[in-house]
């Protein structure tokens, strides 16, 4: 489990936006390679990684159900 310390450091860290969006897509897509994914998980802060994974989830629902509905219509 991790501690404190280690958590308040892992929210400091800068990865950029490109990086984040980069890995979260990777990750929906479900192929990554090792190394990248532990290069991502030393860069990337995890708070910027769940928004921007939310945000990423809702879009690709919110895409779904208007290609649903303009396909049924």
């Amino acid at each position: 489990m991790a501690s404190i310390e280690e958590l308040k450091k892992a929210t400091q860290r800068k990865g950029s936006f490109r990086q984040t969006v980069g890995a979260v897509l990777w990750s929906f897509f479900g192929v990554r390679r090792g190394a990248a994914h532990d290069a991502d998980m030393a860069q990337l802060n995890p708070v910027h990684v769940v928004i921007v994974g939310v945000a990423a989830g809702i879009l690709f629902v919110t895409g779904l159900v208007f290609l649903v509905r303009s396909i049924v219509a």
